[in-house]
């Protein structure tokens, strides 16, 4: 068994284990010389590494998607555990056990499909049960179905995701389906088949990606045709559903600039895309909290399939817990601030006119009779003159 897995790296860890190689590019360091940028991954996650030395010596000797061993020490960097590496060596995929490298749902496939089976064994329409038994009873289709992640990146990015995603949506489905009094058994048929053409449009037999078909068609136009194939086989399927389950495939991204050609426009359409929106965003959620390597801070990286950083909420909470936090933090009342008094004015130096003039304001009977008697002194005075 692999030891130790990306999960169970410290920092400032010696480290000598395999990894598969799922990215991996030649830079040029200031001084001219080649260094090496590799994600690393297990089936635990992924980590940044960096071979600054001898990378002319190995760089050569592997590609992506191969296995190597590494020799390295671990260390922080912005935040983020990283991986310097010291020795690099190929290693041949017979020497490895492939299913510690690949990221996998966490139940068994098997068991996900038998459950995604009996949901399905619950439609009463006889057309739609007898298009869904066409396609669960498809070796060729179910073996993939079994195996295919549901994106390359964005939600349930591992083996048998696309099952786990397509399950997670049934059960979905079949609670809100009599609250909104819609047609149960069409919703089930489309979430069956909105995705189920990314068990072609993915490659996923090393690291994920796009196959050739992916790339020049995409699963929705994938998924029209596996659908018509199925209903070649079938006899007097109706017409009108036929366009109703495509639409709710064509449809079901929700919005022309998320890649629908078509927007939902009939009720199972519309909450289709819902449910699958609900689902891929809770999913994309969880899997942000769970596999963040930031160190520390309550946020995680930016998560490109929501637009933001989350919230690591359970380490948020026991941090508030266990310290002496300020009482804002967790919705207590902030107490009053102390109002200051304000200090003494600074009272303006004043004219020989404005301070009579201030006098005769504090005083009004004196100092009136004192004006008055000044005023008539310089009258005489005047005279006189």
């Amino acid at each position: 068994m692999k030891s130790p897995y990306v999960t169970e790296l410290q920092p400032g860890q010696v480290i000598n284990t395999t990894f598969l190689v799922s990215y991996k590019d030649i830079r040029q360091k200031k001084t001219g010389e080649p260094y090496l940028s590799l994600t690393l991954t297990d089936r635990t996650g992924d980590l940044d590494a960096k071979m600054w030395d001898n990378a002319e010596e190995v760089m050569n000797t592997f590609s992506r998607d191969d296995f190597v061993k590494i020799r390295g020490l671990t260390q922080i960097h912005q935040n983020r555990l990283q991986l310097t590496v010291q020795k690099l060596q190929r290693v041949e995929e017979s020497a490895v056990d492939a299913a510690d490298y690949f990221p996998c749902a966490g139940r068994d496939p098997e068991e996900m499909f038998s459950e995604l089976a009996s949901i399905l064994a619950g439609i009463t329409n006889p057309h739609l049960k007898e298009l869904a038994d066409s396609f669960l009873s498809d070796t060729s289709i179910t073996k993939l179905f079994k195996l295919a992640p549901a994106a390359k990146s964005m939600h349930h990015a591992y083996l048998s995701g696309l099952l786990e995603h397509v399950l997670s949506m049934a059960n979905i489905a079949r609670m809100v389906a009599p609250h909104y009094k819609v047609d149960l058994d069409l919703l089930l048929i489309g979430v069956l088949l909105h995705d189920i053409g990314k068990i072609h449009e993915l490659t996923y037999d090393r690291s994920f990606g796009y196959s050739i078909e992916g790339h020049l068609l995409g699963h929705m136009h994938i998924a029209i045709r596996m659908l018509d194939d199925k209903l070649r086989t079938l006899s007097g399927f109706p017409q009108h559903l036929r366009w109703l389950i495509e639409h709710m495939i064509l449809s079901h991204h929700g919005q022309l600039e998320f890649g629908s050609p078509k927007l939902p426009q009939f009720a199972e359409a519309l909450l289709l895309h819902h449910i699958d929106n609900l689902d891929s965003k809770m999913e994309a959620l969880r899997y942000s909290v769970e596999k963040d390597r930031s160190l520390e801070g309550f946020l995680t990286g930016y998560n490109p399939a929501l637009e933001r950083q989350i919230l690591r909420k359970e380490k948020f909470l026991l941090q508030i817990e266990n310290s002496a936090a300020p009482a804002t933090l967790v919705g207590v009342t902030k107490p009053p601030e102390t109002v200051k008094p304000e200090p003494p004015r600074r009272q303006p130096s004043l004219s020989p006119f404005g301070a009579q003039l201030r006098s005769a304001l504090e005083e009004p009977d004196a100092t009136a009779s004192g004006m008055r008697k000044d005023t008539g002194q310089q009258k005489d005075a005047g005279e006189k003159r």
